[in-house]
């Protein structure tokens, strides 16, 4: 398999050494806090649920491929991440409506006021972290975190995975 271009080749290692050390330091305080909000809602709903009822939010009914499909992840998984969801009346499950066969998931009205309860105390702890931080540097901030994001997605989907060697 050929090498991968050297794509550091034109940024100071430490500039990169830099990031990657926030990126972990990042993802670890994430995780402990799973950026859960604060008050009473803090920690109540794990980012699994929070992205799937979200992208049903934002996107509109859909079946368990589509959903996959967006969130970059497989059917199976989401399936499996769903199931709770409907158990507790998050989400719906209905038929298609042209294929009686398959199955659309939607956010049921439980999930949509559940959805937007924990949004808002993600907005306090959002405000509260970014205290003291200009509109301008909120915004650039949110930019570039969206365009860092946007690029690890592509890299994910577009570069092979080789497994670890023992």
């Amino acid at each position: 398999m050929p090498t991968p271009p050297d794509m550091t080749a034109d940024v100071a290692p430490g500039v990169l050494d830099t990031l990657q050390h926030q990126v972990a330091v990042f993802a670890r305080r994430a995780e402990q806090t799973r950026l859960g909000g604060v008050g009473r809602v803090a920690n109540s709903m794990d980012r699994a649920a929070y992205l799937l009822l979200n992208r049903l939010d934002q996107e509109g009914p859909m079946g368990v491929k589509a959903l996959a499909a967006g969130m970059g992840i497989d059917s199976s998984t989401v399936t499996r991440q769903v199931a709770p969801l409907v158990d507790t009346g998050l989400v719906k499950r209905t038929s298609h409506p042209e294929d009686g066969r398959a199955v659309v998931l939607q956010l049921s009205p439980r999930g949509k006021a559940r959805l937007e309860e924990v949004r808002a105390s993600r907005r306090e702890l959002m405000a509260l972290c970014t205290d003291g931080w200009t509109e301008d540097e909120r915004a650039a901030f949110t930019t570039l975190l969206s365009r860092f994001n946007s690029a690890l997605s592509e890299v994910h989907s577009t570069v092979p995975q080789v497994p670890p060697t023992s």
